[in-house]
């Protein structure tokens, strides 16, 4: 919406191009921490003497709480407007990034990294429904993917920041130039993003949703985390998987029958929807592999700098960048049918390169071929993948469609962490010792080939080739920071 007409935007205005800045930037501050911690594992693992628990920990404490409350960041963004939680997720993140950054052991790395994850679950979904809200149907498509794309220069350029700050000073860094970087985006996201909200949506937070979600995450992350340790007969890994998957099934039930529930289910009869959702589970568990072990491998196994690691994806970006946005486009033409089926098989030819790569690899010949490969794949995949997982519901639930599909991908890279490394033989090995992870990597590279194959064959079964047409937004958006009142005319004496 424009600030001055209350009017949808265009992708090519001013206008546009404030509240695509805004959302790129809080978004990538969220991208960037799900990248830039990888890089710095091994030297975290060192200098906090972690094993490999406490490093999954690192990484899974912050994508269990983001993904455990990002349903109820675009909820809330829904009743209470998506600027304000957009805005409040930003400062959030700020201050626990702070507390990362001074963290004296492991234990409180991991419970600033949870706070982390809080701040992110607040301005994710908020940054997309902003998007959703703010521009014309015909343009949305455009603006997804350039979001997509831009978005992408923060995942990917986090670890090759990430590894020249652990280069030439210090892993606690990494979280450090968080706050700067949010100072920036609550500066124009305050000054140039527009207030939208849902005024159908209920006042009331789902307390007993929100707790059983978090519940059956945690409780299923907790006990595949802990099984490579304890076993898969402990009393502590079946009592967490029980209890995660009865609170899960507790969730699903409860909302069903609530009066003014955080997930309509309701929602999931649309055909679209759901099948974009499923095949976001699979490619985005998929990607949470590939993201947690490929910079981690090159260090440890290929013997990489935590710099040259990090600098590694950068093809990837570079193509997201240049073609996100035009994917998007094709979209919108086409339908998202084939771009979404082509794009997963173009992603498993390069996660089976990359599964060749080993001690002493190349760059340029065992490397790089296949991040080219898998930046294409993605460049393909994901601006339609979002797209669709958005319009597919009418505009006054965007700020749900975004939670919603945030928290599938999140659950996926969160589950993926502690699944995969488990599935490809890790045990109680270790993730910083050569011999160990050298297998380990390979057959995870492997797994998530196939599951790119899984959600290509579920996005042709699924997803239709072009979105149902919807009514005209019920979406209120007004030009200031706080969404309006309705005003009750005085009683005429």
């Amino acid at each position: 919406m424009d600030l001055t007409t209350g009017q949808p935007v265009r992708y090519s205005t001013a206008a546009g191009r404030w509240v695509l800045l805004a959302t790129v930037l809080g978004s990538s501050l969220a991208f960037i921490d799900s990248t830039v911690v990888n890089i710095a594992l091994p030297e975290i693992g060192r200098d906090l003497g972690a094993d490999a628990a406490g490093l999954q920990w690192t990484v899974n404490g912050y994508a269990l709480s983001l993904a455990s409350l990002v349903l109820l960041g675009g909820s809330l963004g829904d009743r209470y407007g998506r600027k304000r939680i957009f805005l409040l997720g930003v400062a959030w993140f700020a201050l626990a990034s702070l507390l990362c950054g001074f963290s004296p052991n492991i234990e409180t790395l991991i419970f600033a990294r949870i706070l982390q994850g809080i701040g992110g679950a607040l301005l994710t979904p908020g940054a997309l429904a902003i998007l959703e809200a703010s521009f014309t149907s015909e343009d949305r498509g455009k603006a997804i993917g350039a979001w997509s794309g831009l978005g992408g220069i923060g995942g990917a350029l986090g670890p090759f920041l990430g590894g020249w700050l652990v280069d030439i000073g210090d892993w606690r860094y990494i979280f450090l130039i968080n706050v700067p970087l949010a100072a920036i985006v609550i500066w124009v996201g305050a000054k140039h993003v527009p207030e939208s909200r849902n005024p159908a949506a209920a006042r009331n937070i789902d307390v007993v949703g929100v707790l059983t979600g978090a519940l059956g995450l945690a409780g299923l992350t907790y006990g595949f985390t802990a099984w490579p340790m304890d076993g898969p007969g402990s009393p502590v890994v079946l009592v967490s998987l029980a209890v995660g998957v009865a609170s899960l099934v507790a969730f699903v039930m409860y909302e069903r029958r609530a009066a003014h529930p955080m997930l309509p289910v309701r929602i999931f009869a649309n055909k679209a929807f759901s099948g974009a959702n499923l095949v976001t589970f699979v490619v985005y568990a998929a990607n949470g592999g590939v993201f947690f072990l490929f910079v981690i491998n090159l260090q440890v196994v290929s013997g990489y700098s935590p710099l040259a690691s990090g600098i590694a994806l950068l093809p990837t970006t570079a193509l997201m960048l240049v073609l996100s946005a035009r994917a998007g486009g094709l979209s919108q033409r086409i339908g998202p049918r084939i771009p979404m089926t082509v794009g997963p098989v173009i992603c498993a030819v390069a996660l089976v390169l990359m599964s060749r790569i080993g001690p002493g690899a190349n760059y340029w010949t065992d490397v790089l071929p296949s991040v080219i490969i898998f930046g294409l794949g993605l460049s393909t995949l994901v601006a339609p993948l979002t797209a669709t997982a958005l319009g597919a519901l009418e505009d006054s639930y965007a700020g749900i469609a975004s939670g919603v599909n945030n928290a599938v991908a999140r659950a996926a890279g969160l589950l993926a962490v502690a699944v995969l490394p488990l599935a490809a033989g890790l045990g109680g090995g270790s993730l910083t010792d050569a011999a160990q992870l050298e297998p380990v990597y390979r057959n995870t590279m492997m797994i998530c080939a196939g599951l790119m194959v899984a959600g290509a064959v579920l996005a042709f079964l699924l997803v239709p080739t072009r979105l149902p047409a919807h009514p005209p937004a019920r979406t209120f958006c007004d030009p200031g920071s706080t969404p309006a009142q309705p005003q009750v005319p005085e009683r005429v004496a």
